[in-house]
């Protein structure tokens, strides 16, 4: 990973919004004194790696000087989930992890790539094969080598900005005091109740978190100290209205307009601001809402005696601190309060499950060890001491013990199971951010978790359980070693290698999945990796840049386990590579797992995996959220059955005229760009590669649009032609004054500022805003970035050379003095689109055909001027790349656009976030959905499993919600005494003809009266010709009516038949493949 400077001793770390009481600063201003004294800890012997007396190892020191910054083409996905003091914040974090197998590997993983300041690993156990079905960390090559030891390069190259130190011998409670937060995986009771009372008593409090995961079934405890600030309990943005009105009342209504709902909730706390008439309002003291509906709330507030309200106007909700107080584990242990739950038909078991993980500390510290797997004597002693703890409750006693889940509980408690581990990770990782950050609300405080229903149907002999002396063993003692065979015969389907496929990879690896003679895997991606994946795609690093990510993620995961069969590929999958993902290839897979970022893909392989009756295991994430869907044949519905509602679309006169946030000028912005510099540039030069073609489409078009284009590939080949880099400074000028100047003027020309509708309403109400030009100052650095960021880019489209003072702001600024500008007079009569349903800012007119005409003829004569071979270069917008200008040119499009409309203008970071529709991605929820779904991977691999076993999940680490439920069964249709979904799909053989193909249906009870193969009709009973058809084979009707070329690769076609039943009722059946080799 590329470096991120750092500011020595964590001197950010105190940063904390100054509106906030310096009580609700003391958990983050308090620890950044801690953070310096850590500091000294680590810097040692110039970030060299040492060994001291006491086991301690001290990784590299920070990389940069004084002063923080934070590599946004790295952080940007991150950034957009946590923003820069959070960012900075964990920056300047020092972190402990103790009990490095598989939880705190993954932990560990999504800490370094978070970028804390230091994380400490300690654990005084060596490498076991027991370990290597959970950690990526080790490898066989390390056995018998101290765990936390061989931990630290493959977490250092995940970021070398990030301190990585070891301690390897007991540690004492004293040694916490270097730490924001310290973790626990592998601790008894008794050792984790000293250490918490410690860290609860500290001053400040240092963050404890005790984590365990036992086979099938995990938990969490998380105590911050007797008093924690929560800076901002959801991370989502506050929400805003646009006023419509306000009354004089005591309570006052405030109305807003019906342009989007209100999310405000009663009780909330807002400020008013830009409200003309009743200015008292913009004081910006916070006020609280009650009644609050979609579209008004009242404030509690008398405005009787205010001024009356004219017009404008913005609410804004105010994020208010929370305090928790939380327990010690000591006292949270008898009184546990409420169980933070994840699955609503086990709403009981949590307070069991509090008890058994007690239970199980006991039997360990009794027995020396946990209890060991098949073995029914150390499953009923920890029965009975669990039945023991219970009843010695005073109060609060559980009425039941469920034996069979306690006797499960007992055979896996020494496995580390890597998708539990991923998922406990992605958990844990998540609240240690809260603790160092105060971002997102934590987890209060206990978080108990199972998943029994991933065990095989059938009853395992104990036998069956046994170590076979393999890097399985753990996942064996759990599932048995015939469902291991299973899961490495199996063969998968990966679709995409980005950041849920590096993790799916590195779970599947470490499960075995595909590592047997009779398993393969293959992946496809058709990216290349690039600098912002690195801090999620784990598997990357920064020499991979430019890589495919397919094939460097297939190599990673091979290191996990040599004995992964994995094909690596670059095709989209999509229906241009069914050549390559052909039939024999689906029907020979066992499962799909979808590792996409975009829904038509994910609708792509959707339909295959129907088509083929294949199980899809589907997940997605934003931000701290995440989601997986299984679809698995005949059960579930699939994927594509149910979608969100399309994402509402600004009307385009908003965009172009009348704009009310900065999301409005971002996207004008970004579609400003993207006309100028590649939609025009590409229509110059397919025009001048074939202009004959050109203008006879452009005439036989002979619309607006048509005229539209022409107009603007001819000012780019004459009036706004650029042939020196001045030519390039004066377009970018004039561009500006057009913009922010000239356009505004012509429109409050059109539209004055008192205007009215012809329903006699003022024109400028919410939610418009009226305008004001700008004028232009070689002063103003913006306005010169503008125009700077302008003229590159017109140069690289022109092929002009950029000369060394151009990116100079004192002597662009004197080129730009150079440039004339024409005075500008509004027209009178100009038309300009105030109508939000139209789609189209060109109007038709009646003389479209001869101004298209006049414009081809002033088009040939400047291409007769152009020398021989002259084309233009179009240029792609790039949002990652921060040297290329095009961030530069959008946001400074949005931010003039902005300050035209008084609209709040933003950094380049979150213009980037917006106009580059960046989806906003971190580690912890990314491993925590691929996590859930290798859980459900060992129901479908078993084969066997109801559809009640299966769980879709929708996950929110920021709440933090866990809401797990049983999947929406299939639809099945029922007709006779035959029955089909979705998932069926009606297979017939034999090359048959149309007559046959009518027989066989006529057999089931339905009369064919309409078949089709794609938009071709081959028979309809109501045409008399169609009979002439019947003795033909289907395979000929194709070729010869459809006229489609059969691929080589396929074996069958598909048609679409309507059928009726005797009492001619329509019924509608699966489609139907027609085999014809």
């Amino acid at each position: 990973m590329l470096p991120v400077k750092r500011t020595a001793a964590g001197a950010a770390l105190g940063f904390v919004d100054s509106e906030l009481t310096k009580k609700h600063c003391t958990n983050f201003a308090s620890a950044a004194a801690t953070s310096s004294a850590a500091s000294s800890t680590f810097n040692m012997a110039g970030g060299d790696s040492i060994n001291g007396n006491n086991g301690v190892t001290n990784g590299k020191a920070p990389i940069g000087g004084a002063q923080l910054e934070i590599d946004e083409d790295l952080h940007s996905r991150q950034l957009a989930v946590y923003g820069r003091e959070t960012m900075r914040r964990l920056f300047a974090s020092n972190i402990l992890i103790s009990g490095m197998q598989g939880l705190g590997a993954e932990i560990a993983k999504n800490l370094v790539l978070a970028g804390v300041k230091s994380v400490t690993l300690h654990d005084t156990g060596t490498v076991e094969l027991w370990d290597f079905s959970g950690s990526f960390l080790s490898s066989e090559e390390d056995l018998g080598k101290n765990r936390a030891l061989v931990s630290v390069p493959k977490l250092q190259e995940l970021n070398n900005t990030v301190i990585i130190s070891t301690i390897t011998t007991e540690l004492t409670k004293e040694q916490l005091s270097d730490f924001q937060a310290v973790v626990f995986t592998d601790i008894s009771l008794e050792k984790a109740i000293e250490f918490d009372d410690y860290c609860h008593q500290h001053q400040p409090p240092i963050a404890f978190i005790k984590s365990e995961v036992r086979g099938l079934f995990g938990s969490v405890f998380c105590d911050f100290g007797p008093e924690f600030t929560v800076l901002d309990v959801d991370g989502e943005e506050p929400h805003t209205g646009i006023i419509a009105s306000i009354s004089n009342d005591n309570p006052a209504i405030v109305s807003c307009v019906d342009d989007e709902r209100l999310e405000f909730q009663d009780g909330e706390l807002v400020v008013f601001s830009e409200v003309l008439g009743m200015t008292e309002l913009n004081d910006r003291k916070p006020r609280r809402i009650k009644n609050a509906r979609p579209y008004s709330f009242t404030i509690e507030e008398d405005t009787s005696n205010y001024a009356g309200y004219e017009r404008g106007g913005i609410v804004t909700q105010v994020k208010e601190p929370k305090v928790l107080k939380f327990k010690p584990l000591q006292q949270a242990l008898k009184d546990p309060g409420d169980f933070l739950l994840s699955d609503f038909s086990k709403f009981d078991r949590p307070p069991l499950l509090h008890l058994a993980f007690q239970a199980l500390d006991k039997f360990t510290v009794e027995v020396g060890r946990p209890p060991l797997a098949g073995s029914e004597e150390d499953a009923q002693k920890l029965i009975a001491l669990l039945a023991d703890i219970n009843n010695s409750l005073p109060d609060g006693r559980l009425e039941e013990i469920d034996p069979k889940l306690i006797r499960s509980f007992a055979f896996g408690a020494r496995a580390v199971l890597n998708p539990m581990a991923a998922m406990f990770g992605g958990i844990v990782g998540q609240e240690v951010v809260k603790a160092c950050s105060g971002k997102f609300h934590p987890l209060f405080q206990f978080f108990y978790f199972d998943s029994v229903e991933s065990l095989p149907t059938e009853s395992v002999d104990p036998n069956d359980l046994r170590p076979l002396n393999s890097r399985y063993d753990a996942q064996i003692s759990v599932f048995g070693s015939k469902l291991q065979k299973k899961l490495e015969d199996a063969k998968v389907f990966m679709v995409g290698s980005g950041a849920l496929g590096c993790e799916f990879l590195k779970n599947v690896a470490l499960m075995g999945v595909s590592c047997g003679d009779g398993g393969k895997l293959t992946i496809t991606d058709d990216d290349v990796i690039e600098k912002s994946n690195l801090s999620r795609q784990f598997l990357f690093r920064d020499w991979n840049i430019g890589q495919a990510k397919s094939t460097v993620a297939a190599t990673a995961a091979s290191f996990i386990n040599r004995r992964l069969n994995i094909e690596a590929l670059q095709n989209r999958a999509s229906p241009e590579s069914e050549s390559v993902f052909d039939d024999t290839f689906w029907e020979n897979l066992s499962v799909v797992i979808n590792a996409l970022d975009n829904v038509n893909a994910r609708l792509y392989i959707d339909q295959r995996c129907l088509y083929f009756q294949r199980a899809l295991l589907e997940s997605g994430t934003l931000g701290a959220k995440c989601n997986t869907q299984m679809v698995i044949p005949h059960l579930t519905e699939n994927y594509g059955a149910s979608r969100d509602p399309p994402e509402k679309q600004a009307p385009m006169c908003t965009l172009h005229s009348f704009p009310h946030n900065i999301h409005h000028c971002l996207t004008w912005a970004r579609s400003e760009f993207e006309g100028l510099l590649e939609k025009t540039p590409t229509e110059v030069n397919v025009y001048l590669k074939k202009p004959s073609e050109y203008i006879s489409a452009m005439k036989q078009a002979g619309d607006a649009q048509a005229r539209d284009t022409l107009e603007r590939v001819l000012e780019c080949l004459d009036s706004d032609k650029c042939d020196t880099f001045q030519d390039c400074i004066t377009w970018a000028r004039l561009k500006f004054e057009d913009y922010f100047a000239n356009r505004v003027k012509q429109l409050t020309y059109t539209f004055p500022e008192d205007a009215a509708t012809n329903n006699g309403a003022r024109f400028w109400s919410a939610p418009k805003r009226f305008p004001r030009p700008l004028e232009f100052s070689n002063q103003d650095l913006s306005h010169i970035n503008f125009v700077m960021a302008g003229a590159i880019l017109r140069a690289e489209a022109f092929g002009i050379p950029i000369p060394n003072w151009a990116k100079s702001s004192e002597k662009f600024a004197e080129a730009v003095d150079k440039v004339m500008v024409p005075d500008f007079l509004p027209k009178n009569n100009v038309r300009i689109v105030t109508d939000e349903a139209a789609t189209s800012l060109a109007t038709a007119s009646m003389d479209d055909a001869d101004v298209i005409n006049e414009l081809v003829m002033k088009l040939e004569a400047c291409r007769e001027k152009l020398a021989p071979g002259y084309k233009m270069n179009p240029i792609q917008f790039e949002k990652d790349d921060d040297t290329n200008y095009h961030m530069e040119l959008v946001t400074g499009l949005a931010n003039m656009r902005a300050r035209n409309y008084s609209i709040p203008e933003v950094d380049k970071l979150k213009a980037k976030l917006i106009a580059g529709k960046i989806i906003p991605a971190i580690a912890t929820s990314t491993a925590m959905a691929t996590g859930l779904v290798c859980l459900e991977l060992y129901k479908v691999i078993d084969g066997s499993h109801k559809i009640e076993d299966y769980r879709n999940t929708f996950a929110n680490l920021a709440l933090p919600l866990f809401s797990m439920a049983e999947p929406v069964p299939t639809k099945v249709i029922k007709y006779q005494d035959m029955s089909w979904s979705v998932w069926d799909r009606w297979i017939l053989k034999g090359s048959p003809t149309l007559r046959e193909l009518l027989q066989w249906l006529k057999n089931k009870g339905l009369n064919a009266y309409s078949i089709s193969f794609g938009s071709c009709l081959l028979f309809n009973s109501m045409f008399p010709k169609h009979k002439e058809r019947m003795d033909k084979k289907m395979v000929d009707l194709v070729k010869d009516v459809a006229k489609f070329e059969l691929p080589p690769y396929r074996s069958h076609f598909d048609v679409v038949i309507a059928c009726e039943d005797d009492e001619d009722n329509d019924v509608d059946i699966p489609q139907v493949s027609v085999y014809y080799e």
